[in-house]
């Protein structure tokens, strides 16, 4: 009897081992399922934020609020000691250091710059535009005892005068510059402000490779159909120069090695 007791609680026994086991291993699984759900989570609220911090910094022209969504991600992945991970966290130090490293624009600058240069485009002159007469000469006739030798030679020197001012003679490089008519070149004139306007709001707007597009047009506008003698415009030229020059530095730094990294260590890729 004894025997069959013992053998019974034995059988209980093991049977509430079993389940005790069982309920371990699920808790084991749902503590591993979780784990890795806060680890997925993690890295696709990283992703997020920096893309919104990118999109941003597009926007506004400032790295700061790139470097901000950096800065907390770094700390949110140091805070989670995963081995996987550590290609984001040298990620994360290289991509600071780079946007640190990029060189301010300097709008303002730019947006002056192009403020003159729509004011210089009133008083450019074009390539068509007729010079002005040379005055005469200012050297004294040698004086004649012989009034009417004076009166021949005042006569001689005014008609050459006149006939010098009835012909020009200059190097046209683009012939249909002074084939313009007046109505032309007034659309002209308005066409090459309105490059450096659009190029203007195109710098507001932050897009960068309009703006450059735009002033490559007005730079070829002005060497076309504008008189590159002029003091006028050599000073424009130069400004637009200086102007295209800036802004082809003009390229704000992206997060790409970043986002690089999280899409590896993201579920399902």
């Amino acid at each position: 009897e004894q025997e069959r007791t013992l053998a019974a609680r034995q059988a209980v026994l093991e049977a509430r081992l079993g389940e005790v086991a069982l309920q371990r291993s699920q808790l084991d699984e749902l503590l591993q399922s979780v784990s890795r759900t806060r680890d997925e989570n993690l890295v696709v609220d990283l992703e997020a934020g920096i893309r919104l911090a990118q999109q941003q910094a597009q926007l506004t022209g400032s790295m700061e609020p790139l470097l901000a969504a950096l800065r907390t991600a770094e700390q949110r992945v140091q805070r989670a000691p995963q081995a996987r991970l550590a290609p984001v966290q040298r990620a994360l130090a290289r991509d600071m250091a780079r946007i640190k490293s990029t060189p301010i624009v300097d709008t303002p600058t730019l947006l002056a710059r192009l403020d003159e240069l729509v004011r210089l485009a009133d008083e450019l002159p074009l390539a068509n535009a007729v010079g002005v007469t040379p005055p005469p000469s200012s050297v004294p006739a040698p004086r004649s005892e012989n009034p009417l030798q004076a009166w021949w030679q005042r006569t001689l020197q005014h008609v050459l005068d006149e006939l010098r001012g009835l012909v020009r003679v200059s190097r046209i490089d683009a012939p249909e510059a002074v084939l313009l008519t007046p109505e032309q070149s007034f659309f002209v004139r308005e066409n090459y402000k309105l490059l450096l306007l659009n190029a203007r709001l195109g710098l507001l707007a932050r897009q960068p490779e309009a703006v450059r597009a735009d002033l490559l047009k007005a730079s070829n506008t002005l060497g076309k159909y504008f008189d590159a003698s002029a003091r006028r415009t050599r000073v424009a030229a130069e400004l637009l120069q200086q102007t295209r020059a800036q802004m082809q530095s003009v390229e704000l730094p992206r997060a790409d090695e970043t986002l690089a990294a999280l899409a590896a260590v993201a579920p399902g890729r």
